[in-house]
């Protein structure tokens, strides 16, 4: 093992480490490698990037539209600028079938990275992956990640919630989530990754079935973070808020400095 790959795979330790249930990782979401660093230096113990927010900064939209080797170079950039372990979210891995997975978790690999959040939703179709697909992709990049030498944590996201929009129906997806939950823990996931949810009851169900880091999505509509830890939450993602934030903010200094 080179001495590159085991620093990565110390990083990749500590990111670990820090999802403590009851105690969460609180990843205030970033774009490119100077945002990064400017929330290293507020005290972060480490960095994950949002999808929408890479792609919106570059001129793209979400779903995979950004090339993927802007999204490896900027992974890479960040990855060089601080010195916080950096998670990749690498949506669907820019794949369908898990050779191609395989290959570009390497990629992903290689700019630094050590960890990743992998969605289940068939990125430019519709719905989610079949569960016995999705295991197989997991599993794809595990044995990738294995073979690499360094222990990635690879959030596996169900989007069975963020498809639903009437949440009164997400009680009724429950049994899905559990099974996706009990199935992706096999393949090999590190963490469970549940974007959309929000009622607390339903939360702490899922925090209590899951034997891995459960990683909820802050929203307005979630409950705030001392609940989410009472529930038991290991993650909590902040997502493209910070940069529609920090946009808004952009927006409106622009407009006061033409008066």
């Amino acid at each position: 093992m080179t001495k590159t790959v085991s620093n990565q795979a110390e990083k990749a330790q500590i990111f670990a480490d820090l999802h403590q249930p009851g105690n969460p990782l609180v990843l205030y979401n970033i774009w490119d490698a100077g945002s990064a660093k400017i929330v290293e230096e507020a005290g972060a113990k480490a960095v994950a990037t949002g999808s929408w927010s890479v792609a919106a900064a570059q001129g793209f939209d979400d779903g995979e539209k950004l090339p993927l080797e802007i999204a490896l170079m900027t992974a890479k950039r960040i990855c060089e600028t601080v010195d916080v372990p950096v998670s990749l979210d690498f949506e669907g891995a820019y794949a369908v079938g898990p050779t191609g997975v395989s290959t570009n978790v390497r990629l992903a690999l290689k700019q630094g990275i050590v960890g990743i959040n992998f969605e289940d939703q068939v990125i430019g179709g519709k719905g989610l992956h079949p569960q016995d697909m999705q295991v197989k992709r997991i599993a794809a990049a595990r044995a990738t990640a294995d073979e690499f030498g360094v222990p990635l944590f690879i959030n596996a996201r169900t989007d069975l919630f963020l498809h639903e929009s009437n949440t009164d129906w997400h009680s009724g997806l429950m049994p899905q989530a559990l099974e996706r939950l009990a199935a992706y823990t096999e393949a090999g996931a590190s963490g469970f990754f549940v974007p959309g949810l929000t009622d607390p009851e339903l939360i702490g169900r899922v925090c209590e079935a899951a034997e891995i880091p459960v990683n909820v999505f802050k929203t307005p509509a979630a409950p705030d973070h001392e609940t989410l830890a009472s529930l038991g939450v290991a993650r909590i993602s902040h997502g493209p808020n910070p940069f529609r934030q920090a946009m808004r903010d952009l927006a409106t200094r622009y407009a006061e400095t033409m008066g």
